[in-house]
């Protein structure tokens, strides 16, 4: 069988939901990068610097680690770091995790940083990253509570604990940026990408 002509390289279900609500035809593969080792590489690299880089260069890895396996096919990655006050954020391990994140967030502007990359055989062909600035509001511990029991586990799936396009945009005061780099898919400038290269049309 030959390569699909489009392959997204993420298990997110959100990043594939805008893909098809886009109109786009796609397959779905796990790029099997691992994360956590390309972080570690990264923080004790000289040569990437900020936040930005790395959200693009994790991006870059994944389309480029799918697109060595299917020959022909244009390969979509993506990838969003969250960061507070210098600091980087990963999803939360556990509730606990999880409601120690909001404490911390609460009140206080954090970073979305969203990287997005376009790989053809073995080679990236495109690559964008975008940020968005998210100010939580002073929610009391009250609120917090009711979040986290309503929400349960379902806070853990994304960086920030919460998914803007569900209860999480009670959480906030102010958003400045993209909504799609804020559900970690620059879309615009991605359906640009893809009609450059003939996936959809002019």
């Amino acid at each position: 069988m030959s390569a699909p002509a489009l392959i997204l390289a993420s298990g997110s279900a959100v990043r594939a939901m805008l893909l098809r609500q886009a109109g786009l035809a796609f397959d779905v593969r796990d790029s099997l990068v691992d994360e956590d080792e390309m972080k570690k590489e990264f923080a004790a690299s000289d040569n990437w610097a900020d936040t930005d880089a790395l959200a693009l260069k994790l991006a870059g890895e994944k389309a480029l680690a799918v697109s060595r396996t299917d020959p022909g096919a244009l390969v979509i990655g993506a990838d969003q770091i969250l960061s507070c006050d210098g600091r980087r954020y990963d999803k939360p391990r556990d509730m606990a995790e999880a409601r120690a994140n909001l404490e911390t967030f609460r009140g206080r502007t954090h970073i979305l940083h969203s990287g997005v990359a376009l790989a053809k055989d073995g080679a990236i062909v495109w690559g964008l990253g975008d940020r968005a600035r998210l100010t939580m509001r002073g929610f009391t511990p009250e609120f917090l509570d009711g979040y986290l029991a309503a929400l349960g586990e379902k806070v853990r799936s994304s960086v920030g604990c919460y998914q803007l396009e569900g209860p999480g945009i009670q959480l906030f005061e102010r958003i400045e940026g993209d909504y799609f780099t804020i559900l970690g898919l620059p879309l615009l400038p991605l359906l640009a990408a893809l009609r450059h290269h003939g996936i959809i049309l002019p």
